[in-house]
């Protein structure tokens, strides 16, 4: 997302924000969630890393493994397993048919999708603002082996969906724009000119204050190495939430 599409995103959501009654933007917001398993009748996710994916999306939004407690949680309201070969290896080429068939909810209701991809992608995710034109494509899909305990190497403790999952609230790359303004649109994310590979002490690539963000969950280093997200990457979820996601009248 370049800087004129962030800042469009960004004065949009100022003007939602305006635009809603007194007390709509909680400093605490549950999110319900279905998580929508596809198999290929032998290889997919187990019962339980579901659980402990779900254990760790609120360690990880709690704050409870690093950085500020977002003030966003997650409750799991149903689990969906289907059995489909073609939509198992190839999630992304059948998004639309696996989406409009499984989907639940509206725009409050996280649908996670986790089936299988190839070698470049881990995940992906919709934005809040695509919702209002493409309801039926919301969601994330992640690979089952980064699920904990997955067999993804440096990708195993389930941390895609943590990144992903900040994608689909509204957080963008912290490497988005580089170091150019305004980069991913909040404060307290030093700017950052690449992602981060592996695990570094330290990195940074910007003449602005501030290393590079290494552990934050919105960059690109190994599960070993996220830990956290900020005050500002908080209130911005939450600002998305109450913008884009309030729960329908």
């Amino acid at each position: 997302m370049n800087g004129q599409e962030a800042a469009r995103m960004l004065a949009e959501m100022r003007r939602r924000l305006q635009a809603l009654p007194p007390g709509a933007r909680a400093s605490t917001v549950t999110v319900p969630l279905w998580v929508h398993v596809i198999t290929d009748g032998q290889a997919g996710a187990p019962a339980a890393a579901v659980t402990t994916q779900v254990e760790t999306l609120n360690a990880a939004y709690g704050g409870r493994l690093g950085g500020v407690d977002t003030g966003v949680r997650f409750v799991l309201k149903g689990v969906t397993r289907t059995e489909n070969r073609v939509w198992f290896h190839q999630p992304l080429a059948n998004e639309g048919e696996m989406k409009q068939r499984l989907r639940k909810g509206g725009p409050e209701t996280l649908n996670l999708y986790v089936a299988q991809f190839g070698e470049l992608v881990l995940g992906y995710a919709t934005y809040p603002h695509w919702y209002q034109t493409h309801p039926a494509m919301d969601g994330v899909v992640v690979d089952w082996r980064s699920l904990p305990g997955g067999a993804l190497r440096d990708f195993g403790k389930g941390y895609t969906a943590v990144h992903e999952i900040g994608h689909w609230l509204g957080l963008l790359h912290t490497f988005e724009n580089g170091c150019a303004a305004p980069g991913d649109s909040v404060d307290d994310t030093p700017p950052e000119e690449t992602p981060t590979q592996g695990c570094p002490d330290r990195k940074d690539t910007c003449t602005e204050p501030g290393d590079d963000p290494v552990h934050n969950f919105m960059d690109y280093a190994h599960d070993s190495c996220m830990s956290e997200f900020t005050a500002g990457q908080a209130a911005r979820m939450r600002d998305m939430l109450a913008a884009y996601r309030s729960s329908p009248a």
